[in-house]
């Protein structure tokens, strides 16, 4: 094959040197816009991982990338003062420059033609090309020529950063955040070689505007930033290579992702992009090398697998694409992740988290790096921090006592101290005749209460016969259904130490259909023998389009009975000895109709700007709050985010929190979506904790995590970093109401009590688990 490189990065030098190895014969060329062995960048950083992978590869270039490389272990926090650290990360850093020359003389050995300073505007230059790679940059021309095949979604990111380099050179990956009277800078500091280290400067735009920094030309930008650091700089100086740009050398990233990675153009070359051309993630967990050489590995396994013929090339090309997309998008979701953390540090975490607790959650950014995962990176330094963070939570250990896992520490909200941080969520059944809960809620909330959960909350409980979702939901409307509830709450208190909560709401539009099993959200057939009833909302509203009976709005006689009818149900509650309530504000229902402007469309004092729309569910609130013990706790549902164009954003979530909080809230259980059947929601591990992590640090107030929690990593890696105070576990609760206990043996923690009755499993589960921890262990003899 005739190939051509254009852009002489780690992709396109790598994948020619590659695929001449494959196979000498192939007529491979890499063209560079640069001179001969010249770059520009400082130091660039991947993983040990990826080292690995490249000695397969070619042992040649990767023992005299292994001769220049730095390696360290260590990560480094300098925050209020303070310097902590932690070990077992495994980075790789070399100087871009370095690594660029490596390869260029490694492509000359195996006789891979190199052409520099040749500046290509377009693939048609090169037409008796078989296969062009254009590895030409974040700003490639190539692929904004075929734009409309390779679909990329470029999008920019707010914060600024500016690249720099350092004579100093510190022996650990170093992150230090100083704060400004106009709020946080952060570095981003690594060694490279044995004379410099890069130090990347960040910020939001609003600090950066704020000091002047937009007016500042490089020279001023490098003063103020050595003035800034001077602690860490230690007498160096900070260099820059980007003093021939006209203007701030100040950047924003950017997010590139393609939807289509290779085409055939017009000349009947194939084309495919590569590295940052088709992809991009940020530096703050350094993989846009990792990306680059990796798409260059994987091409060529592609071509070695199926042939590195002609007509092998779309076939390589469209494996190496559904390949390599998996692997692009979790590392570059993983960067997103850590690029978020950063954009939003100063304001969420800096002001509000100890140094410990943001190391935590510095380490764990990318949500790619766990509990369990630090465990094994560093153990030392993670049971140091347990015995950090239980103590904060009150729990008094000895030294030759193990650490505690921040999931079972205890939490206290008002009188109620919860023994450790799980729930059982509220789970819809649709098991009730009447309203009224039988032996199946007993079966269903005292087995689950038995196992191990601090709080148990029963389903959505209804405050009127109209307030329900289904004709099987059960209701709080009549002192039968109190009795009832009465019976399984005594049975709770007696028979374990969990606590259990009532979930108060109204489903509003969205009431009036069949059981999940035989219709989810479907209206109850016309002719069946439970009849539908009228539907009330904050406007008119069809919950399915062309299906759903549609909804009226709510008067102000609607309002005042709907009030009532939450105080009446309310008061049952109490009166049942229920420990906690929460009121149901979320998913579309009643009360969340009124605070999305989706469903919104009033243009009384009850409709528009939030302050309108979050009206009638606070009045409801604090009626509820006055008729509930003052001594009992109180939490709020909320849908965070309604995943449509036009509808409620994280951001006024945290409004809606801090409203809630002022009338009396003490927790807020931070959901998302189900508002409309339009939404696009970006689903995933733990994919709802970041809006409970924003609302717990800006509204201020304790949250509780939702959604595909599902392991006892997730819930120490989400207390522990501060992101949510509980986390609600949901459907693995359904498949097994002893989850929590299992969880804790599988994390070898054996202090949990277990009803006395299960004591012999619990010995049992626990040696069986320790057995299977220790066969699995490197080195163990089968």
């Amino acid at each position: 094959m005739k190939i051509v490189c254009v852009g002489g990065g780690p992709a396109g030098l790598y994948f020619g040197l590659l695929m001449k190895r494959l196979n000498a014969a192939h007529d491979v060329t890499v063209v560079e816009r640069n001179r001969p062995y010249d770059t520009f960048g400082w130091g660039v950083v991947f993983s040990d991982a990826t080292m690995d992978n490249m000695r397969q590869w070619d042992a040649e270039s990767a023992a005299t990338i292994q001769q220049a490389f730095n390696h360290w272990d260590d990560i480094e926090l300098r925050f209020k003062g303070r310097t902590l650290r932690s070990g077992g990360h495994g980075f790789v850093g070399i100087g871009r420059k370095k690594l660029l020359n490596i390869l260029q003389a490694r492509c000359e050995q195996v006789g891979v033609k190199l052409v520099f300073e040749r500046e290509v505007e377009s693939d048609a230059e090169f037409p008796d090309a078989d296969l062009l790679i254009a590895c030409d940059g974040i700003n490639s021309r190539i692929r904004t020529r075929h734009a409309s095949t390779f679909q990329p979604e470029i999008v920019t990111r707010p914060n600024r950063y500016i690249w720099l380099g350092t004579k100093r050179l510190f022996d650990a990956f170093t992150f230090d955040f100083q704060r400004t009277e106009h709020g946080w800078f952060q570095a981003h500091i690594y060694k490279f070689d044995d004379q410099t280290s890069t130090f990347i400067v960040e910020c939001p735009e609003h600090v950066w505007r704020a000091h002047a920094l937009d007016r500042a030309d490089t020279d001023a930008s490098i003063a103020f930033c050595e003035r800034l650091f001077a602690d860490t700089l230690q007498g160096e100086k900070l260099l820059s290579n980007a003093r021939h740009l006209r203007g701030s050398a100040w950047l924003n990233f950017q997010r590139v992702a393609c939807a289509q990675w290779w085409l055939r153009n017009p000349q009947g070359a194939y084309v495919a992009l590569m590295g940052d051309a088709v992809h991009t993630a940020h530096f703050a967990i350094g993989s846009g090398t990792k990306l680059a050489l990796e798409d260059a590995i994987e091409l060529t396994r592609q071509f070695r697998d199926l042939g590195d013929t002609m007509e092998h090339i779309p076939q390589a090309l469209q494996q190496w694409q559904e390949t390599r997309r998996v692997e692009a998008l979790r590392l570059q979701n993983a960067a997103w992740n850590a690029m978020e953390w950063f954009e939003v540090c100063g304001d969420r975490y800096c002001d509000h988290l100890a140094p410990e607790q943001f190391m935590y959650s510095l380490l764990t950014r990318s949500q790619r790096i766990s509990h369990e995962n630090l465990r094994l990176r560093d153990k030392a330094w993670l049971e140091g921090y347990e015995r950090w963070f239980a103590a904060r939570a009150g729990v008094d250990r000895s030294a030759d006592q193990p650490a505690v896992p921040p999931m079972f520490t205890p939490f206290k909200v008002r009188s109620v101290q919860l023994k450790n941080r799980v729930v059982v969520s509220p789970m819809a059944q649709y098991s009730c005749a009447d309203g009224v809960p039988g032996p199946y809620h007993l079966v269903h909330l005292g087995a689950r209460a038995m196992g191990g959960a601090a709080l148990v909350c029963a389903e959505m409980t209804c405050t009127s016969p109209d307030a329900r979702i289904t004709p099987g939901c059960p209701g709080l409307w009549n002192d039968e259904q109190g009795e009832a509830w009465k019976a399984i709450v005594d049975w709770v208190h007696a028979n374990s130490d969990a606590k259990i909560a009532m979930q108060l709401g109204h489903a509003g539009a969205k009431g009036s259909t069949r059981r999940a099993w035989d219709g989810i959200d479907l209206p109850l057939p016309a002719d069946g023998p439970e009849p539908n009833w009228p539907l009330i909302s904050a406007s008119p509203q069809q919950y399915l389009a062309g299906v759903s009976p549609f909804s009226r709005a709510m008067t102000r006689e609607d309002m005042d009975r709907v009030r009532e009818d939450f105080v009446a149900a309310t008061r049952r509650a109490t009166a049942a000895g229920f420990d906690w309530l929460e009121l149901h504000c979320a998913h579309g229902y009643l009360l969340s109709s009124f605070l999305s402007p989706l469903t919104n469309r009033r243009e009384d004092d009850y409709g528009g700007p939030l302050e309108n729309r979050l009206r009638y569910p606070l009045e409801v609130f604090r009626a509820v709050r006055e008729a509930w013990p003052a001594h009992l706790p109180m939490s709020v549902r909320i849908s965070a985010h309604d995943w449509v164009p036009g509808g409620n954003t994280p951001a006024e979530a945290v409004d809606i929190a801090r409203a809630f909080k002022a009338a009396g809230a003490d927790v807020m259980d931070v959901s998302s979506g189900q508002v409309s059947k339009d939404e696009h929601v970006t689903f995933g591990r733990m994919f709802q904790t970041p809006f409970a992590d924003r609302v717990r640090q800006e509204a201020g107030i304790a949250t509780m995590a939702v959604g595909a929690i599902s392991e006892a990593d997730h819930v120490n890696s989400i207390v522990a970093a501060g992101r949510a105070d509980l986390c609600a576990v949901a459907r693995p609760h359904l498949a097994n109401p002893a989850w929590t206990l299992l969880e804790a043996a599988k994390i070898g923690f054996t202090e949990i009590a277990w009803p006395k009755q299960y004591l012999a499993a619990k010995r049992q589960l626990e040696s069986n688990l320790a057995r299977e921890k220790a066969a699995a262990a490197p080195g163990s003899r089968p």
